[in-house]
């Protein structure tokens, strides 16, 4: 996977580190980061000496977000919790990464259990600008040229709002299309586990070890431009984004007409408020249930945010539960419906409401992210362009149930056109 000599490589890494982590504090710290990461690479050496047998990711450095288990590192889920009540077995994620080659770079930094409290992450473009969250330090080590690739998670817009924030790409699969086993779950109805890249190259490249059931006929990666519809979702939801991400939006819109792809409007989620109640009410009550026991035992080391969800979701009914969980599905099926009505390929829309908010004090609002993880169709954030303060803005494309290697195809097409208007 490494494209020129791997102790060149080592080195230049490890200056970027030295120069830019000390401000954007994207990892975990760890002592002796890049001697390790040598000695495994020796052994990688060593298993593979046939360079042509050589798994396809080989030495491929992975940023791999707090609440994910790693074997030989701790799992504090950037949380005050003893890190021994919340030991478990390595991600699978993570192992499907290390089985293809890549090596664990380290652990980056989440907010508390993947909620809105935030670590001490900054924002690569700007210091004094948030990278978003919950994967706060997945997103800014990849955008400050820190890791290629690294691991997160998306509950809300975990994935697709901080890679807006930060300039880089974000995918959310379809629910469940990456294996979630060997996370500390926030809830586990709608936790995704998905990826960040610097670009799409780096995400096709992964995916395949990633994504259940790959099918590589599905990715047609010379799409012409003529056969893509996107459809923007018209109604309650689009006035979630700020009058700037909107301007932008919209001439996006043109640039990617410019660039041959056709933009309709489709009528959807009239209910946008019911959605959005619906997924705070499964996220409480699911939150609630997996932080019983921690939080009868901890609860005093819990942040502020996180406990009054939980306290929030011990109050909710198992009828209220069950209810609510019955609306993914439903959202899903009449997001599709749309989508074979209108016989558009992809949804498209503003990543998040507006560039990174100034403070660190919180992660921004996932609004633009959360009716696509609740219904679970596949997501694929991009960046797109930047605000009127240099910061960095994205779309967000959405995909069909399980086609989220169609999507790729699509979101490659996206970004032929804006690299070439």
């Amino acid at each position: 996977m490494l494209q020129q000599d791997p102790q060149t490589y080592f080195e230049q890494l490890e200056a970027i580190f030295e120069e830019r982590e000390p401000d954007i504090k994207a990892f975990l710290p760890e002592e002796h980061r890049f001697s390790r990461l040598r000695e495994e690479y020796k052994e990688l050496e060593e298993r593979y000496p046939d360079h042509e047998a050589r798994p396809p990711l080989f030495g491929l450095p992975v940023g791999v977000k707090g609440i994910l288990h790693v074997d030989g590192f701790e799992t504090r889920a950037g949380s005050k919790i003893p890190a021994d009540r919340l030991a478990g077995q390595q991600a699978t994620s993570l192992t499907q990464l290390k089985d293809a080659g890549a090596l664990v770079l380290g652990k980056t930094v989440a907010t508390e259990f993947a909620y809105f409290a935030p670590g001490p992450t900054r924002n690569p473009h700007n210091l004094e600008h948030t990278p978003g969250g919950s994967s706060s330090g997945s997103a800014a080590g990849v955008a400050a040229g820190l890791a290629p690739i690294a691991l997160g998670t998306q509950t809300i817009g975990s994935i697709n709002r901080p890679a807006a924030f930060c300039g880089v790409v974000g995918i959310k699969p379809s629910f469940g299309r990456i294996s979630a086993a060997g996370l500390v779950p926030l809830a586990p109805s709608l936790d995704h586990v998905g990826m960040f890249t610097t670009d799409l190259g780096g995400t096709l490249i992964a995916a395949p070890f990633l994504l259940a059931d790959w099918k590589p006929e599905n990715l047609d990666r010379n799409l012409a431009p003529g056969t893509v519809t996107l459809g923007i979702p018209r109604g309650p939801y689009m006035q979630g984004a700020s009058d700037e991400a909107i301007a932008h939006f919209e001439s996006v819109m043109i640039r990617l007409e410019a660039g041959g792809l056709r933009v309709i409007d489709v009528p959807a989620m009239p209910d946008h408020a019911e959605i959005v109640q619906r997924h705070y009410l499964i996220l409480a009550a699911e939150a609630a249930a997996v932080h019983r026991e921690w939080f009868d035992e901890f609860g005093m080391l819990y942040a502020a945010k996180t406990a009054e969800l939980i306290e929030r979701g011990r109050e909710i009914s198992d009828d209220q539960l069950a209810i609510a969980l019955e609306g993914r599905g439903k959202l899903r099926e009449q997001l599709q419906a749309l989508v074979a009505e209108y016989r558009i390929d992809a949804w498209i829309s503003p990543a998040a409401t507006g560039p990174a908010p100034k403070g660190l004090e919180n992660t921004g609002d996932p609004a633009m992210n959360l009716p696509w993880t609740h219904s679970g169709l596949p997501t694929i954030g991009m960046p797109s362009g930047w605000s009127a303060n240099q910061l960095p803005l994205g779309i967000q494309l959405t995909g069909s149930w399980y086609g989220d290697e169609r999507l790729l195809a699509e979101a490659v097409a996206v970004e032929r056109a804006l690299r070439t208007d």
